[in-house]
């Protein structure tokens, strides 16, 4: 299996009673793959981990697992705070029949790196399938996998790849300088994409993609067949729509533009609340200037 290209972090669509809304799921599911992208991640930021029972969680594993029917890999995200949830979440995975998992760094405590490091060793060990590291310090209190860590588990068997959603991009550099060309540096910065790819990177896992996932996936494409120009003119479109993240509160941006274009994502889960109507009226404008949606 080859760690690459775009790979959405799909949003976790629920109903009026913030329940799980199976249809939509499995609509999205198609949306995305009809857009071209080269795998799904349920259950990740995007898709508000943080937000589900473990029973939940399996069970969106399992109705992607189901509806991509091999089309493309299904990496699920089993972040948690302390290892031992992490190995039981990967468990879950694995039943799941998913192809590799994700896991954000620890949350809410600190660990210092080495206690890091022992920590995904831990996790690696203890599952079949390849486990993706995932750096955000942004949304874990500061917690920072360095390069210097990275470096090291890279050089465990099962560890493949890294999804940098520091923003910090002479980090993501520090990545892609350090670890060989089988780990995968995964950009999760979506406005950072073609950057990453001419720096060496593999992909990126992005938020965006869920809305957009054809253009999103021409900055792969073109940049993979040469055209550098196609696929920097693809980044610049792309960059309004992840600038707009700022008119809600995470995640619920991109739930309310994908009810615009007719994916029933629902709300987000509370206290995550609905965007106002004066920054929804900015987002549609968004997506009407990028050609998404029409003008009225």
């Amino acid at each position: 299996m080859e760690f690459k290209g775009i790979i959405p972090a799909m949003v976790t669509p629920l109903d009026r009673d913030e329940e799980l809304n199976e249809a939509a799921l499995r609509q999205l599911v198609n949306h995305l793959i009809d857009g071209g992208v080269h795998g799904l991640f349920p259950v990740g930021s995007q898709g508000e981990f943080y937000g589900f029972t473990p029973d939940e969680k399996q069970r969106i594993w399992e109705i992607v697992v189901e509806e991509t029917a091999g089309r493309v890999p299904v990496y699920a995200g089993t972040g948690a705070i302390t290892t031992r949830e992490v190995i039981a979440l990967n468990k879950r995975a694995e039943r799941a029949g998913v192809n590799a998992v994700s896991v954000i760094t620890p949350y809410f405590i600190h660990p210092s790196q080495e206690e890091l490091y022992r920590h995904y060793v831990a996790i690696a060990e203890a599952t079949t399938l390849p486990v993706i590291l995932y750096n955000n310090p942004g949304r874990t209190g500061g917690v920072n996998l360095s390069a210097d860590l990275v470096a090291r588990l890279a050089e465990h068997p099962n560890i493949v790849g890294i999804k940098d959603s520091s923003g910090d991009f002479s980090l993501t550099a520090e990545y892609i300088r350090n670890t060989g060309d089988d780990f995968a540096v995964l950009l999760g910065r979506d406005t950072l994409i073609y950057a990453g790819l001419v720096h060496g990177a593999k992909g990126s896992i992005t938020a965006t993609a869920n809305v957009v996932p054809s253009l999103v996936v021409e900055i792969y494409e073109a940049f993979i067949a040469g055209d550098l120009d196609r696929a920097l003119q693809a980044q610049l479109r792309l960059a309004p729509l992840r600038l707009a993240f700022g008119l809600g509160t995470f995640p619920v941006v991109v739930k309310e533009a994908l009810e615009m274009i007719g994916i029933l994502a629902g709300p987000a889960r509370s206290p995550v609340g609905p965007m106002s109507q004066a920054n929804r009226d900015k987002l549609k404008a968004v997506l009407q200037e990028m050609g998404v949606l029409e003008r009225v």
